[in-house]
């Protein structure tokens, strides 16, 4: 079985997404592929045949489904009927923000991949039809570019998450328990505190009063990501800003975020960003001229 992994590029910088919307009109059988995105598909007219690991899911017009991320995937078109469908891809994490984190471990595919919500749209017509406007929306969106559309997608693909958490009735998300998070409230505080400066394993794992070692592997089964992950992406997040809104080298840069080692920032940079950051701030401005 040949399997590639498809490499999604990303038009506007600022959405880490695509969206588009297929026709065929004869019969197509596709290539085995995953990719990091997740993905979502809504039929618009015909039919149209998706191929999982473990199942084989037939839609037509009105339908909509959920792919996970690097999960195997193909899907097969016949020649009877012209097919109309919606591909949406996006990087789920790229869309949890301060408000949201707490939120990310539910989604995270650590023991089962995200298709398993697709009984939500099996069982609930309202919900399929509710996300099925949101997809055609953000397409509408992207088309048509008005000012502020990247907002009007931020918030869709909110409602996307929001919508699939609270419509899970059989609770197959990653659930974990909010007692956690009150536990880690101080360590939140301990990075808050110390986000501009060097922030330690150690210090976090006294300010939650647990053990170093256990630590690691609980903030990592609370998130569904490592503490590091977690103060790297904060940090650079914070890079972002500053790039874009500040005329200063990319240097000064990193020691304001408290990364002073050089090839350690544009490491940690391009593992976010997939580019460096004088690629993304060229990009960034090149983008709103």
């Amino acid at each position: 079985m040949e399997i590639y992994n498809e490499q999604i590029n990303y038009e506007n910088p600022f959405l880490a997404m695509r969206v588009f919307q297929s026709r065929r009109e004869t019969e197509l059988l596709g290539q085995w592929h995953y990719h990091k995105e997740v993905e979502m598909l809504a039929v618009v007219e015909g039919e149209l045949e998706v191929y999982l690991e473990h199942e084989v899911v037939r839609m037509t017009a009105g339908d909509v489904l959920l792919i996970g991320s690097s999960e195997l995937h193909r899907d097969r078109s016949a020649s009877s009927s012209p097919l109309v469908y919606y591909v949406f891809q996006f990087d789920l994490e790229h869309y949890f923000d301060e408000s949201g984190i707490a939120y990310l471990r539910y989604f995270s595919e650590t023991q089962s991949a995200l298709s398993k919500l697709n009984y939500i749209f099996r069982d609930n017509p309202a919900i399929r039809a509710e996300i099925f406007s949101y997809i055609k929306d953000i397409h509408m969106e992207w088309k048509n570019k008005q000012v502020g559309y990247e907002i009007a997608v931020s918030i869709l693909i909110k409602r996307i998450v929001l919508t699939l958490l609270r419509g899970d009735t059989e609770r197959l998300l990653n659930y974990g328990s909010s007692t956690d998070l009150v536990r880690l409230k101080p360590v939140f505080e301990y990075i808050d505190r110390n986000i501009d400066g060097k922030v330690y394993v150690e210090e976090a794992s006294r300010a939650a009063n647990i053990s170093y070692y256990y630590f690691v592997k609980y903030f990592k089964k609370v998130l569904g990501i490592s503490f590091m992950d977690y103060v790297n992406s904060k940090k650079i997040k914070r890079a972002e800003k500053i790039l874009l809104t500040q005329d200063i080298s990319v240097a000064q840069v990193g020691e304001q975020i408290g990364m002073s080692n050089m090839a350690h920032f544009y490491k940690t940079f391009k593992k976010v960003n997939q580019c460096s950051p004088h690629e993304f701030r060229k990009k960034m401005l090149e983008w709103n001229r």
